[in-house]
Formats: C-alpha cells, structure tokens, sequence
C-alpha cells in the first residue's frame, strides 16, 4: 500500500463517498480531534494499567474509529455502514465501567486539578482532548448536520469515564489527588 498519495498537496482531502473538502473543513476539524483523543489514549495505554483498564482503553480507540467513521460520512452519496454507528450497549459500558471505578474512590469534596501521577494527568489530557472533540461535535449539529444521539452521549460520557479514570489510576498507583485551593 502506498502511503502518499498526492491527493491532499493543494489542501484537500476526500470524505468517505468522495465529496472533497478542505482539510480545515469543521467536519475534519471534529473527527480529527477524535484521531488526536485516540492518539492519547495510545499514549496512555503505555503507563504501566491494570489489564481490565488497558483492554477497555483498547476497546475505546476501536469506538473512536466508529465515531470518526461516521463523522468522515457524507451521507448525501453514500449510506453510513453498521461499523460507523455507536449503539446503546456502548454507553452503557462507560456507564458502568464510570460506577465500577468509582465504587474504590473517595468522595469528592472540592475539584480535583490535574496531576497526582502520570497515568492520572494523561488520562485528564484525554479527557480534555474528550470535551475539545465534543465542541468541534456540537459546532456541526448548529451548523445543520445530524449527529446520532447516542454519539453525543457517548462523548459526553466518555469524558466522565476519563475523568474517574484519572483519579482511579492516581489513588491506585498510591500517589495523592491535587485539589483546588479557592
């Protein structure tokens, strides 16, 4: 397989149906930042995880490839495939990843900066990543393009999963939580 193929030199790129677009095009620009998350999550997957949170780290690039596949869709030529959709089971799983982690943790009683360890900062990284994605999202529902619901809401929700992610890892590897000082 060739890797360059001259096709986007003069700023260009084709989304899935062959439409072409500027690589600026908001649509590049929201599932772009859903390549970047993914990227980071890669980089988290390198700390040193317990092997249930790497394999559904793993599971999330895979959900990211469905996200980006659906946002690379011009639907005006070509019909969306069952890989680029987001199902209800795949929020739920967040949702009860979010309750299983969180179940270890004390509560929160004043907001959390990040920090504490490694694996914890590039898990708010990615969770920060998560809420850029979910902007440049949102900014194409007002602009008229239809997003699933369920897409919104595993966004929205994997941000949450991200941020007791960040907190499970920090309080397990025995390192303190930094909390803001008002």
């Amino acid at each position: 397989m060739k890797i360059y193929t001259k096709t986007g030199d003069k700023g260009k790129t084709s989304l899935i149906g062959g439409t072409r677009v500027w690589k600026n095009d908001a649509r590049l620009e929201a599932y772009g930042t859903i390549d970047e998350l993914n990227a980071f999550i890669g980089v988290l997957i390198t700390s040193k995880l317990p092997a249930d949170v790497q394999e559904f780290l793993i599971g999330i690039q895979h959900q990211l490839f469905t996200i980006g596949s659906f946002l690379a869709t011009d639907r005006s030529k070509t019909e969306i495939k069952s890989a680029s959709v987001i199902h209800e089971a795949d929020v739920q799983a967040l949702e009860q990843e979010i309750d299983r982690l969180n179940e270890s943790l004390p509560p929160i009683r004043k907001f959390i900066l990040p920090g504490g360890s490694r694996a914890g900062s590039v898990a708010h990284v990615c969770r920060a990543i998560t809420r850029r994605a979910e902007r440049k999202i949102l900014h194409l529902v007002q602009t008229g393009f239809e997003i699933d619901t369920l897409l919104l809401q595993y966004v929205n929700r994997l941000s949450d999963y991200l941020f007791v992610l960040s907190r499970y890892l920090t309080v397990s590897e025995g390192d303190k939580e930094i909390f803001w000082e008002s």
